[in-house]
């Protein structure tokens, strides 16, 4: 029969664990002793073990919004082998638009657009007009720079339509300083978006995503989607403006708390201690 292990003393090896951990840089001696009481004939438990153990506190994570996890869930389900397919030559065309958006300043999983606007296929045509990897409409692209003349066509071109996105998002993020609404604008234009922002009295895009069209707003979410798919995690692109400062804050309090990191000290949180004590 296993030896019933008091609860003062787990309590006492809980205490020891946390002050060892906090002072031991100051008094390293005085807390080893004082803490050599809490045995392993006592507890059951290596208190010396588990102060060796490296503890560290982990850093928050970006989140999938509520609204938009059961569309993410479905589309990769549904999708997973053409995602795969996409992913085996992605390599030259992220390449280039990596080294395009960085110059810009914009944030390269941007290049996600790409993979719902066409598939990367930089010969796509929509029955609409709007052609190449990025699906610039004609007038769009020559107010953009490019050349779109009979059968020349620079919107076919991976670099210069890629230099052409790059600008047309700078400028839309310029006005709308939000990313999800950036992808709602590229996809309807920026006139819807200005109008569902004016019904909803809101800029967050989960509150005016019913004023969008439904093409627009599962649009943003198809590309929430591929981001998941290729990152494993989201990013700046995947929040609204909120929530991207709300993240930027818990990231800057996370760090102020860890000014031992630069020493290679280890953070100890309860989690970890209590996962450590039920070994």
């Amino acid at each position: 029969m296993l030896k019933r292990v008091p609860v003062k003393h787990i309590y006492a090896a809980l205490v020891c664990l946390f002050v060892t951990s906090s002072y031991a840089a100051e008094t390293p001696k005085t807390v080893t002793d004082s803490c050599a009481t809490v045995s392993n004939d006592a507890t059951g438990i290596n208190a010396e073990k588990i102060a060796a153990t490296k503890l560290v506190e982990v850093s928050p994570k970006i989140q999938l919004n509520k609204f938009a996890s059961g569309f993410v869930k479905k589309y990769l389900k549904e999708n997973s082998n053409g995602l795969v397919k996409i992913k085996e030559r992605s390599n030259p065309y992220f390449k280039t638009i990596d080294e395009v958006f960085t110059r810009y300043e914009i944030p390269v999983e941007l290049k996600y657009l790409a993979v719902i606007e066409s598939k990367l296929n930089t010969k796509a045509l929509s029955h609409v007009g709007a052609r190449g990897a990025w699906q610039l409409m004609p007038s769009t692209a020559k107010t953009l720079g490019l050349v779109v003349k009979g059968k020349y066509d620079e919107r076919t071109n991976n670099y210069k339509s890629t230099v052409a996105a790059a600008k047309y998002l700078k400028t839309l993020y310029d006005d709308l300083g939000d990313w999800l609404l950036v992808i709602a604008a590229y996809n309807s234009g920026p006139g819807y978006v200005y109008k569902a922002i004016k019904k909803a009295g809101s800029h967050d895009f989960w509150r005016l995503q019913y004023f969008l069209p439904k093409e627009t707003r599962n649009h943003v979410k198809r590309f929430i989607s591929v981001h998941y798919y290729f990152e494993g995690e989201g990013s700046e692109t995947t929040l609204t403006k909120a929530e991207w400062i709300k993240y930027r804050k818990e990231m800057t309090a996370f760090t102020a708390r860890q000014p031992e990191a630069k020493e290679g000290t280890p953070v100890v949180t309860n989690v970890v201690v209590i996962a450590e004590l039920k070994k």
